[in-house]
């Protein structure tokens, strides 16, 4: 491990660790507008979402480093303490990028980027025509946590008015995060898409509480074969595998052929490793446990 006191360090190299390390990171596109009705849409990485009710969205404007100058979203939020935060898909991402740019205050970047501006419905601020979500904001707060070049401020925002295009919309009224197709940011020029294989599914512990990967046998937990995915698959099970199911495990010709070859420790946990993979934990563990009375 390479460790870094980030006072003793140089503070733009020290950013480019910091980005590229806390990642993906959400994209925020925020609109705002002057007091002077002046419109400006950039997006912004240090942005989610953290709280329900009252729903809340905080996202972060960095002073420049090079100057210690501040943005001109900061100034419109001071003046006019709205919003409108949009959502970013691979449909729109160039155009978000080119929003980035550092215009002139008062260059409307809508027209720069070629973006339909929709009037909002209860804020001033535009949102982005085809954006698949978009959240109208009051600003509750700004919360400056520094003076210096890349100090940020905290914008924290309550939604009061959300939109959602049908296209991303699931049968069940949830969001399809493949139908969403969403990008994020990552250090340097580097962005992902959450789109085919990147998008998976984890199943979260319910009510009831699993076993843990502390109650797993010693060799289990130490494995030279299964990894910290395939423990943790195991660990979420609610119990140890039932009498019956060891006796029918021992019928199934992937384990008998292994207790007839006197298979080795790394053949059992490889054989565990492949019906992890396919969700099979519970017969995963018990042939486990059954490796364990043949090879102790």
């Amino acid at each position: 491990m390479i460790s870094i006191d980030p006072q003793q360090h140089d503070t733009i190299s020290f950013n480019r660790l910091l980005t590229g390390a806390v990642a993906p990171r959400p994209i925020a596109w925020v609109s705002s507008i002057s007091a002077q009705g002046q419109v400006n849409l950039s997006p912004y990485s240090f942005f989610n979402v953290f709280s329900y009710r009252p729903p809340i969205l905080i996202f972060s404007i960095a002073r420049r480093m090079r100057d210690n100058t501040t943005k001109d979203t900061l100034a419109n939020v001071q003046e006019v303490p709205e919003v409108v935060i949009q959502m970013v898909s691979y449909d729109q991402v160039e155009q978000m990028s080119l929003t980035s740019t550092e215009y002139e205050r008062g260059v409307d970047e809508f027209e720069k980027a070629g973006l339909e501006a929709v009037a909002s419905e209860r804020v001033q601020p535009p949102r982005v025509g085809g954006a698949p979500a978009a959240f109208e904001c009051n600003v509750t707060q700004i919360l400056p946590l520094g003076e210096q070049g890349g100090a940020g401020t905290l914008i924290v925002c309550e939604v009061i008015l959300a939109h959602f295009s049908d296209g991303i919309m699931a049968p069940d009224g949830s969001i399809d995060p493949f139908r969403l197709n969403a990008v994020a940011r990552m250090g340097n020029n580097w962005y992902c898409r959450a789109q085919g294989d990147a998008i998976f599914e984890i199943e979260k512990p319910g009510r009831q509480l699993g076993i843990g990967v502390d109650q797993l046998p010693a060799p289990i937990r130490n494995s030279k074969i299964l990894r910290g995915n395939d423990l943790g698959r195991l660990g979420i099970l609610e119990g140890l595998p039932t009498e019956n199911l060891l006796a029918t495990l021992k019928l199934d010709d992937r384990v008998r052929s292994l207790f007839e070859n006197k298979a080795s420790e790394e053949q059992w946990h490889q054989l565990a490793k492949e019906m992890i993979a396919r969700g099979e934990r519970e017969k995963a563990l018990g042939t486990l446990l059954l490796s364990l009375e043949i090879l102790t």
